[in-house]
């Protein structure tokens, strides 16, 4: 069965550098169909071995109203479950940088750029309720959206598993925003004012040895595991696809690393096949 891909959001926020990294993992990319042609296309692409992974970018409307949109991609996913959704966002002062660094017209351009965005977010709610995935691209340079794509679609997306991706990062540097829950253990004993451990990281034996052999370690995973004993059969049921699982502590070079890495392993014993990111550790 054929897998398809929407990639939605905001302008300004990578839809177009998506649909090339897409297309470069091999997903065939539509762009701007008439959304009312998508139904009869996907029933030709399923019909077309060679058109395994289709992809289409929705971004400016005709005359269909978002919530029209959102309808056909629901009446889409009924009929083939592998449907997924992908929303792109940024925060409004990287969104007008981006306009103006390109000297790009916003496309609801009868109006100041902020007020504009501020319409599109409104407009676009009813996509972004539907979405699998929403991304943040705020922070992500074109390198860092590519390989966060090729974790979520290199391979095809209609494996029934969870897909859990398990980040670490430090408060220091702001907080992940595409994820769907949040941990701190700021609450531990910090390797960082321990001279012989604060050059090293939480992928090293000695940090690890350290952080893991703390009693409240021992007590936060055991509540983490416990959590995801009950949350992981739930969303599976439900039909999620992605969970994204973000650990912070201050820097991101020591704690959260060791807990992310713990918690990999765990979701592994549940036979699923988790990814990690460790986005401060080099710091």
């Amino acid at each position: 069965m054929t897998d398809y891909l929407f990639i939605t959001g905001l302008s300004g926020a990578g839809r177009s550098s998506a649909a090339a990294v897409l297309e470069d993992l091999g997903w065939f990319v539509i762009d701007n169909m008439p959304v009312a042609l998508i139904p009869k296309v996907a029933e030709l692409a399923d019909m077309n071995r060679d058109a395994d992974r289709v992809a289409f970018v929705i971004g400016r409307f005709g005359t269909e109203t978002t919530e029209e949109v959102a309808r056909e991609i629901s009446a889409l996913r009924s009929s083939w479950p592998s449907t997924r959704v992908i929303f792109l966002e940024a925060t409004d002062e990287v969104i007008i940088n981006r306009f103006e660094s390109t000297r790009r017209r916003h496309p609801l351009s009868d109006e100041a750029v902020s007020e504009a965005i501020a319409r599109e977010r409104v407009l676009m709610q009813a996509l972004r309720d539907l979405a699998d995935v929403t991304i943040d691209t705020s922070r992500l340079n074109i390198h860092e959206l590519r390989r966060r794509l090729t974790e979520l679609f290199a391979g095809s997306g209609s494996s029934e598993k969870l897909l859990v991706t398990v980040v670490s990062f430090g408060f220091s540097y702001g907080t992940p925003r595409d994820v769907d829950l949040l941990f701190d253990c700021r609450f531990l004993p910090n390797p960082h004012w321990i001279p012989e451990l604060r050059p090293h990281t939480g992928l090293e034996q000695p940090v690890r040895d350290y952080v893991l052999g703390k009693e409240d370690t021992k007590a936060f995973l055991a509540k983490l595991t416990d959590l995801f004993d009950f949350l992981v059969p739930a969303y599976e049921n439900e039909g999620k696809s992605y969970l994204t699982v973000a650990i912070g502590c201050t820097g991101g070079r020591h704690r959260s690393v060791v807990l992310a890495e713990e918690l990999a392993s765990y979701f592994r014993t549940k036979g699923l096949e988790p990814r990690t990111m460790h986005r401060d550790v080099d710091r």
